[in-house]
């Protein structure tokens, strides 16, 4: 692989290494991340009608998506709008995590 392929990838992957969410959130996410099921899981997660490719553009989509779920969790109580839900940041939680291991996985291969 060039590095001109990998350079995208590492950017998203120095994006994904400075994001700070709770212990809890992330905890939980990390431990629905074994019933991940990117088939079906990551295209009602994206509400796509099929599966995108894995590789940094889904990456970047899924962190959108967080960003938007951490705006809402994160607000003034006051504000009126969409509510924040739990469930569904977390949802989004496990598929970034899954899917940066897995575009990780893809760039540098574990060395056994």
């Amino acid at each position: 692989m060039s590095c001109q392929s990998r350079e995208p990838i590492v950017a998203v992957l120095s994006t994904l290494a400075q994001i700070k969410r709770p212990r809890l959130l992330l905890r939980t996410a990390r431990h629905g991340t074994t019933d991940y099921n990117r088939a079906t899981d990551l295209r009602r997660i994206l509400r796509l009608p099929a599966t995108p490719p894995p590789g940094a553009a889904t990456v970047r989509a899924l962190i959108e998506l967080e960003d938007q779920q951490e705006a809402l969790r994160t607000r003034p109580a006051h504000e009126i709008g969409n509510p924040w839900r739990a469930a569904r940041h977390v949802e989004v939680l496990i598929a970034l995590i899954a899917e940066a291991q897995l575009m990780a996985e893809a760039v540098f291969p574990a060395t056994d």
